[in-house]
């Protein structure tokens, strides 16, 4: 059966994240053992044991750092990746859960330079280093203050307003997994800035995303809009230039995003899916995270973020900004030029499409964007 457009982009435009184990305030800590029972020449075979110490995890990354450029060759019960001496071992799907005070185990072989292999000096388990002890986690969020949207707010599921280049999409993809409703307003436009807001009051599982109210630039499961500039090669190496300021009031669950789409074609129509997605998280709470495992911590626009990579259908590349801003100056070549550079994404693709917008799982809340613009120059 052959879905409509509308549809098939309601589901698909934000599937590319999932909730994190952790929630508001719960209680992380980890205790590690690192044991090596066999050494050879060139050679040796390790053992790790987890303890969890917090709150039960429904999925887990155990990351450390070789000191004496140790290399991996092969492993069990985890899925890992190395990147110089920065090592993440992802849990093997079969053994995510681990409850309070519960355990789990894996292991590898390495090679050593046969002088000194020493053990890592610290480990992580979902980003808290381990100490075996427990620490608080997040702060509840200050509750939502009570506020009025503004005038001529579209409060329809898929319901969209043109601002001059761009449109505004109030994308109510998941919400069959909830209750509850999601307007979106056009502000002010100014050459290529815009101004626009969305509110929302949703309940349910407080794992699926209800919605991705967005400002779109370029493709969307089709072209609606002319002179954006889109598509442009990666190779063309084209400047993506973009700003955005916005406020954020919410108790729940919810990201601030820019999503991203390349195709191998530059004219891809509603048929045709994308190939890779680049998700830039500028702001979360409630335990939001994106797909995929942790690969590493990169510095870009002077800014660190925690890299992340899955797949779901298409390649989904995250990069979740480690402290939350409110104000954002960014070039998005950086981001598609970085993962050139680590050979995950072929610079003959196409960027066909820049969104920018929240995916809410849960609560109440609204996101006011005082002043968004992207040129590609």
């Amino acid at each position: 059966m052959r879905i409509c457009m509308a549809t098939l982009a309601a589901l698909l435009v934000a599937a590319a994240t999932v909730l994190t184990a952790t929630t508001a305030r719960a209680a992380v800590g980890c205790q590690v053992t690192y044991t090596v029972p066999n050494q050879w020449s060139g050679g040796f075979s390790a053992n790790v044991v987890i303890k969890n110490l917090g709150d039960p995890l429904t999925g887990w990354t155990l990351g450390w750092s070789f000191a004496a450029g140790q290399q991996i060759t092969s492993g069990w019960k985890a899925t890992f990746t190395q990147n110089g001496g920065q090592v993440s071992a992802a849990d093997a799907g079969w053994n995510a859960s681990l409850g309070t005070n519960a355990t789990t185990d894996l292991g590898f072989n390495a090679t050593w330079n046969n002088s000194a292999n020493p053990a890592p000096a610290a480990f992580t388990l979902n980003g808290v280093t381990c100490t075996g002890g427990t620490t608080p986690g997040e702060p509840t969020p200050t509750p939502t203050p009570t506020v009025t949207p503004p005038q001529g707010q579209l409060c329809n599921a898929f319901d969209s307003v043109t601002m001059g280049k761009y449109w505004v999409n109030n994308n109510l993809w998941g919400q069959d997994s909830g209750t509850g409703t999601q307007c979106v307003w056009a502000g002010s436009t100014s050459g290529s800035t815009i101004s626009w807001g969305t509110s929302w009051n949703w309940s349910g599982q407080s794992n699926q995303v209800k919605s991705y109210a967005s400002s779109v630039l370029g493709w969307h499961w089709g072209w609606k809009l002319s002179n954006t500039g889109l598509p442009t090669q990666v190779s063309a190496n084209r400047n993506v230039s973009t700003t955005w300021n916005y406020n954020v009031s919410t108790t729940g669950t919810m990201n601030v995003a820019y999503d991203l789409w390349l195709h191998t074609i530059s004219n891809p129509t509603w048929e045709n899916n994308p190939t890779d997605e680049v998700m830039i998280w500028t702001y979360r709470t409630g335990g939001a995270g994106p797909v995929g495992t942790r690969q590493a911590t990169v510095t870009l626009g002077g800014t660190n973020w925690d890299l992340y990579r899955g797949n779901i259908g298409w390649e989904v590349y995250s990069f979740v900004r480690t402290g939350n801003t409110s104000s954002v100056n960014l070039n998005l070549r950086d981001f598609l030029n970085h993962l050139v550079s680590r050979g995950w994404l072929a610079s003959s693709k196409y960027l066909t499409s820049v969104q920018a917008g929240t995916e809410v799982f849960i609560g109440q809340g609204r996101l006011d964007t005082t002043a968004y613009s992207v040129n590609v120059s």
